[in-house]
C-alpha cells in the first residue's frame, strides 16, 4: 500500500536508497572490487521458506545507520498457473432471513449453489478448502463456490453481472491469494518484502513508538516518521478505523508511549514491548488493572482514552457479546468508567453520563453532565456511563481527592516496569515462540464463532499484506513488511508469515496490523506498495530514531 515504484528492479531501488541514506551514516558505504556499493550487493544467505523450494530469490542490503540495515527481498516470479476467478457469496443455511452470506459452507449447500448457477448459464465449481494447522486452529474450513478462469480482473465484470442475475453476489479474486494446503507450497510467487534489522550492540539511536499529535486522530507512517526525523519506521498496532467503533485512531489494544499507558490491553493478547534504553524488544501477554479511589471508596476502571461503551476487538470482563478477544468486532458495555489523559485529544468524547476533571494534584475541579470536556494539563478526567454514573458521583464530589491508578501485568502477575524509554504496541496473533512456530489465532480472537469460518478464511487463511516484528537469537530486532493483494506480490497467510519469520532467523515474532496499513519507510521514502493504492493513515508506528530521547516532555510525539 505504499508508493515505491512497482517495476523498478530491486537492485536499482537499493542503489538509489543507498544514495538517499548516505547522510544518515557518518561513514559512507565502502566499494567492492567491481565498484558496486558493498552494502547493496545481492545477499546470498538462506532463502525464505515461501512457495516452491526452487524459486529465485534476490536480496539487497543497505546500511541505513550504524547497526541498522534494510534488506529488500524479491522472491519468485509471475506464475502462469494463477488466474482470476469469481468467488460466490453463499447464502446462509440459517433460518434467520438476515443472516449474512459467507464465503464458505457445507458441501451440500455449496453443491446447491453451484447447480443453481449452472442452471443460469454459469459454469460454477466447488472447491474444498483445507487450511494449514496452526497452534489452535486450522484444518477443514468448508467449501467455496467459484466460476471461470479469467485472464484479468476486468474480464470478470460480465460474469459478476450474470451471477447477480441468478440472485447471488460475487467478487473477482486472484487465485494467487489463496493459502490452501497442497497448493501454497507449490506457488511460484512473486513476493516482495522489506526487512529492517536493528543490532542493539551497534545501534546508538533509540527504538520507540509514536501515535502522533494525539490519540484520536490518524497519521500515515511516513508522516509519523518524518515528524520524528526517524531513520526508518513501520506501521504498528491495530486501531479504531470506523468512528462508529470508537475514537478514530485510538489503539485497539494496549498502547504505552514514553512510558505512559494510554490504552488498555485486549484480554491477554500479545504485545511488542520496547526497551528504548537497551534498544531491545520482547513479546509479552499483558493484562491490566485500573482503579479510581477517594475517601468515599474505590471503583474499577474499564478503560483508558477510549469512547465508553465501545470496545474494539472486545476482551473486557463485562463486554458483550463476549469477554474474550474477538478481532475486528466492536463489543459494547453500557456501564463503564473510563479515564482520559491530555494525550487523547482536544476534548473527550461527548455523550450521556457524568465526567469529572482531576488536576495534577488529584483534586476534583469539575463535575459535569453530560460528558465531553478538555482534559486539564497534567491531569485527567474520568467518564461514567449507565449505572456507573451514580458510583462516580459518590466517589468524586467537587473538591475531593481522587486517585487514578493503572498498571500492566505480565503472565506471572508481576507489574510491567516502565520508564520514559518504554513503548508497547498491540498485536496478535503470536507467530513464533522460543524458536518454534506457534500461531495462536483462536486464542487471540481470529476465529469467529458461528460465522462458518468466513472471517478466518479471509483474515488468517488467505494471503494478505502483513507487518510483523520480533527478535533473532542474537537479540536483534527485525521489523518486516510483506506486500499483498496484488499480482506483483501475493501477500502471506498467517502460516506463511510464521514460516518467513522463522526462515529470517526470528525466535520470537508477533503479527502487527496489516492489510491496507502495512507500510515500511526509510529515508523519508515509502518503500512498499500500498494495497489500497495510497498510504493509509494509521494509529501508531514503530520508529528507528537517529538519537536517543532521554527527555520526553510529550510522550508519544
Amino acid at each position: 500500500m505504499k508508493a515505491s515504484p512497482k517495476h523498478r528492479s530491486a537492485l536499482t531501488a537499493a542503489l538509489i536508497l543507498a544514495g538517499c541514506f548516505a547522510f544518515l551514516s557518518p561513514v559512507g558505504p565502502t566499494l567492492a572490487d567491481d565498484g558496486q556499493s558493498a552494502d547493496t550487493r545481492a545477499n546470498q544467505g538462506p532463502h525464505l521458506d515461501l512457495g516452491a523450494a526452487d524459486l529465485p530469490e534476490g536480496r539487497t542490503v543497505t546500511t541505513l545507520a550504524p547497526g541498522v540495515t534494510l534488506t529488500r527481498i524479491s522472491r519468485g516470479a509471475a506464475d502462469s498457473s494463477l488466474f482470476w476467478t469469481a468467488e460466490v457469496a453463499i447464502p446462509s443455511d440459517s433460518p434467520d432471513p438476515d443472516a449474512p452470506a459467507s464465503a464458505l459452507s457445507s458441501q451440500a449447500t455449496a453443491e446447491r449453489v453451484a447447480e443453481k448457477l449452472k442452471a443460469n448459464g454459469v459454469d460454477a465449481r466447488i472447491e474444498h478448502v483445507q487450511s494449514p494447522q496452526l497452534a489452535d486452529a486450522g484444518g477443514d474450513l468448508g467449501y467455496r463456490v467459484r466460476a471461470a478462469h479469467l485472464a484479468t480482473k476486468a474480464d470478470g465484470d460480465a460474469l459478476v453481472a450474470r451471477i447477480k442475475a441468478a440472485g447471488l453476489a460475487s467478487s473477482v479474486i486472484y487465485t494467487g491469494w489463496d493459502g490452501d494446503v497442497g497448493t501454497s507450497a507449490k506457488d511460484r510467487g512473486p513476493w516482495k518484502l522489506e526487512v529492517i534489522t536493528i543490532d542493539q550492540e551497534k545501534y546508538h539511536g533509540q527504538l520507540s513508538a509514536t501515535f502522533g499529535p494525539d490519540l484520536e486522530k490518524r497519521e500515515t507512517t511516513s508522516e509519523l516518521a518524518r515528524d520524528a526525523r526517524a531513520i526508518a519506521a513501520v506501521n504498528a498496532g491495530y486501531f479504531v478505523f470506523d468512528p462508529a467503533a470508537g475514537a478514530e485512531g485510538d489503539p485497539a489494544g494496549v498502547g504505552v508511549y514514553g512510558g505512559q499507558t494510554l490504552s488498555e490491553p485486549i484480554a491477554d493478547r500479545p504485545a511488542l514491548v520496547i526497551d528504548g534504553n537497551k534498544n531491545s524488544t520482547s513479546i509479552k501477554r499483558l493484562t491490566w488493572v485500573g482503579s479510581v479511589s477517594s475517601a468515599s471508596g474505590e471503583a474499577t476502571l474499564d478503560g483508558i482514552d477510549r469512547v465508553p461503551g465501545l470496545i474494539r476487538n472486545c476482551g473486557g470482563a463485562n463486554d458483550l457479546p463476549t469477554p474474550l478477544a474477538l478481532h475486528d468486532v466492536t463489543c459494547t458495555n453500557a456501564n463503564e468508567l473510563v479515564t482520559f489523559t491530555p494525550e487523547f485529544g482536544p476534548s473527550t468524547p461527548a455523550g450521556p453520563g457524568l465526567e469529572v476533571a482531576v488536576d495534577s494534584h488529584n483534586i476534583v475541579t469539575s463535575v459535569a453532565e453530560p460528558r465531553g470536556m478538555a482534559v486539564p494539563a497534567g491531569g485527567h478526567t474520568v467518564q461514567a456511563t449507565g449505572t456507573d454514573t451514580a458510583r462516580l458521583r459518590a466517589l468524586a464530589p467537587l473538591g475531593a481527592t481522587l486517585k487514578i491508578g493503572t498498571g500492566l501485568l505480565g503472565q506471572d502477575g508481576k507489574t510491567l516496569r516502565t520508564d520514559k524509554s518504554t513503548s508497547v504496541v498491540n498485536g496478535g496473533p503470536l507467530l513464533v515462540k522460543d524458536g518454534q512456530e506457534h500461531v495462536t489465532a483462536k486464542r487471540d480472537g481470529m476465529v469467529h464463532p458461528d460465522d462458518g469460518n468466513s472471517f478466518y478464511y479471509g483474515w488468517v487463511h488467505k494471503r494478505n499484506p502483513r507487518t510483523f516484528a520480533g527478535t533473532d537469537a542474537q537479540g536483534k530486532t527485525l521489523l518486516v513488511t510483506a506486500d499483498g493483494r496484488s499480482t506483483a506480490s501475493l501477500g502471506l497467510s498467517l502460516k506463511e508469515e510464521a514460516d518467513v519469520a522463522s526462515s529470517l532467523g526470528m525466535v520470537q515474532a508477533i503479527n502487527l496490523d496489516g492489510g491496507g496499513s502495512t507500510t515500511a519507510v526509510a529515508g523519508g521514502t515509502v518503500l512498499n506498495t500500498p494495497s489500497g493504492g495510497a498510504e493509509r493513515a494509521v494509529g501508531d508506528a514503530l520508529l528507528v530514531l537517529p538519537t536517543r530521547k532521554d527527555e520526553q516532555d510529550n510522550p508519544g510525539k
